[in-house]
């Protein structure tokens, strides 16, 4: 039996924000109020509050990583206007959503997926898992994979039709890095390819770099009911 595995986002996140609920309501069941001296506080409410907070918090991420990203990749994937030829990079692919469904869309194109393989970002995360949820897709023909960071890759001026990405350059931790990463999908883009960037911080930074490189950039949107924490997608054209 095929078994396709996309992983989960976050996965110590995710159990980080469980655990911490859990603590929070049984302190507040078992010590609803405390004193000090002579005074009683009474911190029932403001734990329950909490922890059920953090629980919501961990339960949207969970179903984020479970519906909403493939909602969300056929959302990005609307954003081109396939033709089929395209040459297609997915940086930080992870465990190729949104390469193998770009690589659904193409015909001689190919569709290139890099990552540096970090199973903090994701659980499972691994170029062999990869390799196989593109041939449980039926695309391995149209793929190819590669340990690249896109701070500096190996790829040719001028390469790409179309880069994707989602959910990948928040994790590059300076400013000064996530500048090089847009200089180098300028570089890497061919004339009048598009770049489309999901993120859920930093976009607006990536949206002044891609422009200040001379690209159109455009903000889409921020989804607030099918991705947590809320994306938003900035689509670039290089000029």
């Amino acid at each position: 039996m095929k078994k396709i595995d996309y992983g989960t986002d976050a996965p110590k996140v995710i159990r980080n924000f469980f655990l911490f609920a859990s603590f929070l309501i049984c302190f507040a069941i078992i010590f609803p109020v405390v004193k000090f001296g002579n005074t009683s506080i009474h911190i029932f409410s403001f734990l329950m509050i909490s922890g059920t907070i953090c629980f919501l918090e961990g339960l949207l991420m969970l179903l984020y990583a479970r519906i909403g990203k493939f909602r969300h990749r056929d959302r990005i994937l609307r954003l081109i206007n396939w033709t089929g030829n395209e040459m297609v990079l997915d940086v930080g692919t992870g465990l190729g959503l949104l390469m193998n469904g770009a690589a659904k869309r193409l015909t001689s194109g190919k569709a290139v997926g890099i990552d540096i393989w970090n199973k903090e970002d994701l659980s499972k995360n691994s170029s062999y898992q990869t390799r196989l949820n593109a041939e449980h897709e039926g695309v391995s023909d149209k793929i190819e994979i590669k340990d690249e960071n896109i701070i500096q890759t190996s790829f040719q001026d001028n390469y790409f039709d179309v880069i994707l990405s989602n959910l990948c350059l928040h994790n590059i931790y300076t400013r000064e890095d996530r500048k090089k990463a847009c200089i180098e999908i300028h570089r890497i883009l061919k004339q009048n390819g598009t770049a489309v960037i999901s993120d859920f911080k930093h976009w607006n930074e990536y949206k002044a770099e891609f422009r200040e490189l001379g690209m159109t950039a455009e903000k889409i949107g921020t989804y607030y009911f099918d991705t947590f924490p809320p994306l938003t997608i900035i689509r670039a054209v290089k000029k």
